[in-house]
């Protein structure tokens, strides 16, 4: 038959052309993915380029605060979250205000609506943070305001038990607020003894409730000015749920943030990611600035955050929504980030 092959040796059937060209080419690819899934042990990961991202990829979440949205005026918590999560953040920082959804009022029912809408729309809860440690200083020279200060710390303790949030930002006290002119200055002594006894009396219920206190660093408010005065603040307590929130601009008026990170180590349990801009005049909170667009050497912060196997998150903190398409300023921080955090190949 001319699309036969001779038989071969023992063998008792002819092979059909068409059957022996199939059987070649089955062969031939199979080798071929033989070949192709066995990793070549001399090629090298290609080498990342440092002008679009970072060099290695960080552990670390990402996340972003609710002051960069125009929440609660030009958008709905549902809008602001949904935006967050479809720009690829990892997480939200809320902000425990006296109105709005998450404040004194809001009660079980309405923290759980709250946590029930994160986990509907898949995104988690960083933490807590609050402005109305400036308006209600714990260090404060009237009495009364520093018991209110205690009973709002002691509500924003219980919203992050009922949200199922592990991390609440606390600012301990104050020697001077620049942008409050009802502020009386309190001399350091007297800020310290004072912070120290309100952020003792708050231990208790936090360790039960399974919430960390951490302090932040704020070069504003003149206390705690420096890595050693802080540890020393925190270790002081003898309570592992007494630990730092490190914030990066917030120090970077006078000093270094990848300088503060090795001293504090493993203290730090959140992690504010705030530009500033040292070229600057303007000393208030105009100050700080969209990611990348300053002089924090985030670089050198992604280091010493390595170094000291940071794995927590990275909240973007800024307190000025864009007038014109805020959405803007949510998805370039999330591109800037991504950059940071070595996401990008």
């Amino acid at each position: 038959m001319a699309d036969d092959f001779s038989v071969p040796f023992a063998q008792n059937k002819p092979i059909r052309r068409r059957d022996a060209l199939k059987c070649g080419l089955a062969t031939l690819g199979a080798s071929a993915i033989a070949a192709g899934s066995a990793p070549a042990a001399d090629t090298p990961s290609p080498k990342r380029d440092t002008r679009r991202t970072a060099p290695k990829r960080y552990n670390v979440k990402k996340s972003i605060n609710m002051w960069a949205f125009p929440y609660p005026d030009r958008m709905t918590l549902r809008e602001a979250l949904q935006l967050a999560k479809d720009a690829g953040f990892d997480a939200v920082e809320l902000n425990y205000d006296l109105k709005d959804d998450l404040c004194p009022d809001s009660g079980k029912k309405g923290l759980a609506a709250i946590r029930k809408m994160t986990d509907d729309i898949g995104i988690e809860i960083s933490g807590l943070c609050s402005f109305l440690f400036w308006p209600y200083p714990m260090t404060s020279n009237d009495p009364a305001i520093r018991a209110r200060s205690m009973e709002l710390a002691q509500k924003m303790i219980e919203a992050a038990h009922e949200l199922g949030v592990q991390n609440l930002l606390v600012v301990p006290g104050a020697v001077h607020i620049p942008w409050r002119d009802d502020y009386e200055p309190v001399p350091n002594d007297v800020c310290d003894q004072r912070a120290r006894e309100a952020v003792g009396q708050l231990v208790a219920k936090a360790e039960k409730l399974g919430v960390y206190l951490n302090i932040e660093n704020i070069f504003f408010s003149g206390y705690l000015m420096t890595p050693m005065e802080m540890n020393e603040f925190v270790d002081s307590f003898g309570s592992e749920n007494v630990r730092i929130h490190f914030d990066t601009g917030n120090i970077a008026l006078f000093q270094h943030a990848d300088h503060w990170i090795p001293q504090l180590g493993k203290r730090i349990q959140n992690l504010h990611f705030k530009e500033f801009n040292k070229k600057g005049t303007d000393h208030s909170l105009e100050c700080f600035r969209p990611l990348l667009d300053g002089t924090v050497n985030w670089p050198a912060v992604m280091e010493a955050l390595d170094a000291i196997d940071y794995q927590g998150y990275a909240t973007f903190e800024y307190f000025h929504p864009y007038l014109y398409y805020p959405e803007a300023l949510v998805h370039q921080t999330s591109d800037s980030m991504d950059r940071i955090l070595g996401r990008m190949t």
